[in-house]
């Protein structure tokens, strides 16, 4: 029963403190109360939503679900209004949390998920989203996944660099720097073709690869003061845009098995969130670089030209469609990818680098076509399930990186919107 649920997880979690479980908890214990006066306290489906996911369920495999139920209504707005933006975010963010994704701990998926709680826990006050995602670093005891030099694995490590930033505790970052020391020491020096499953053991030979790693490099290198992890990223980023950046449409082919295939009309094939991945990993490398950085120059022209192209695809709608240059493909909308451009653009917006006239109108309707897809229970839906190109998907389809994209986007939406 939820108020045994509650009960259970209070007293498992001594850490938090007094009034922000009363303010988690009263209302789920009032709600007990009310049924046990008319009926007893019903007992509950507490169930996981798969989320498109048939990995077994384990408490080391989901994100902690001690106040599932618990939540306040946050009401779900399209206003350009900070307190609907927000509002908006934690509805968005209490939906996951009451429905954890079944994938791996410290997997790409979740870790994209928890880059976008720590952004949300930026702007509000509640301390739920950033301790949540804390507990989940101490349970995984700061490791990285066992694939060695798999990108994707080396995404959570940017998780782990914002905790050592704030506690510079060295524990955070030990296994990290393990890892890539390793890695340093024996890199891998063949060629970036795409090849089944030796991709798996590759360099970044698949646009996503450019979200997951690559920031984190950067960043354990300027926490560091270590050079050689930026160099590692610099050469690594340069050759995988020189290998799959395609300069005539300033878009990424998500890897060389795509390099000839072409959509329906005609046109080449690249994917929505594939580019997706490869904008938020620019933001995510330009948030850190120094500006005086010798390095910059070249992101910044590269962030410059895929915003260019991005803008000038966008449909009508707000969206942008699965497959960029073939909206008749997939004609569904796709939020994950519309997320990371909404984000990406609102953040070149507010940093000075996009001017504001040009692109504020497109990302206030990406940000109003994101919000359509919320249903009032919090559930952001149209979520492309996990993939290399576009595909026909379930509409009502959801994942947590998706949910990562949309709140990331949401707290640069919210440093444009307006003040009450």
């Amino acid at each position: 029963m939820r108020c045994r649920v509650f009960l259970r997880k209070f007293s498992l979690n001594p850490r938090y403190n007094a009034f922000f479980y009363m303010k988690k908890l009263l209302p789920a214990l009032l709600a007990c109360s009310v049924s046990v006066f008319f009926a007893g306290c019903s007992s509950d489906d507490a169930a996981a939503s798969s989320q498109n996911s048939s990995e077994p369920v384990s408490s080391q495999t989901v994100l902690k679900d001690q106040w599932a139920g618990s939540w306040d209504n946050k009401k779900v707005s399209p206003a350009w209004k900070k307190s609907a933006v927000l509002s908006t975010m934690e509805a968005v963010a209490d939906w996951q949390i009451e429905h954890p994704s079944r994938h791996a701990q410290n997997d790409w998926t979740q870790a994209t998920g928890y880059l976008g709680f720590l952004a949300l826990s930026e702007i509000s006050r509640d301390p739920v989203y950033e301790q949540l995602i804390r507990d989940r670093c101490d349970e995984m005891k700061w490791q990285l996944a066992r694939n060695y030099y798999h990108a994707d694995n080396q995404c959570v490590a940017q998780v782990y660099l914002f905790f050592y930033e704030k506690d510079k505790n060295p524990a955070m970052i030990a296994p990290t720097m393990e890892r890539f020391d390793q890695i340093l020491a024996k890199p891998i020096t063949r060629g970036l073709e795409h090849q089944e499953p030796g991709y798996l053991n590759h360099r970044w030979s698949w646009c996503d690869s450019l979200f997951m790693a690559p920031p984190a490099w950067l960043k354990l290198g300027l926490l560091t003061g270590n050079n050689q992890y930026i160099e590692f990223m610099d050469k690594e980023w340069k050759a995988t845009t020189d290998y799959l950046y395609d300069k005539d449409e300033n878009l990424f082919f998500r890897d060389s098995r795509f390099f000839d295939k072409r959509e329906p009309n005609g046109a080449k094939i690249f994917w929505s969130r594939g580019n997706g991945w490869v904008m938020g990993g620019l933001v995510g490398i330009l948030k850190i670089m120094p500006k005086d950085s010798p390095l910059r120059p070249y992101y910044e022209k590269q962030y410059k030209e895929m915003a260019a192209k991005i803008l000038s695809i966008q449909q009508s709608s707000g969206f942008w469609s699965t497959s960029l240059l073939d909206s008749s493909r997939v004609s569904i909308p796709e939020t994950s990818g519309t997320g990371f451009y909404c984000y990406t653009l609102a953040w070149g917006i507010n940093n000075g680098l996009l001017p504001k006239a040009k692109y504020e109108p497109a990302v206030k309707r990406s940000w109003e076509a994101l919000v359509s897809c919320v249903q009032t229970n919090g559930k952001l839906t149209h979520v492309q399930p996990i993939a290399a190109d576009p595909f026909k998907f379930n509409e009502n389809a959801t994942e947590i990186y998706g949910v990562g994209a949309f709140l990331l986007a949401g707290s640069e939406i919210y440093k444009m919107a307006e003040s009450e």
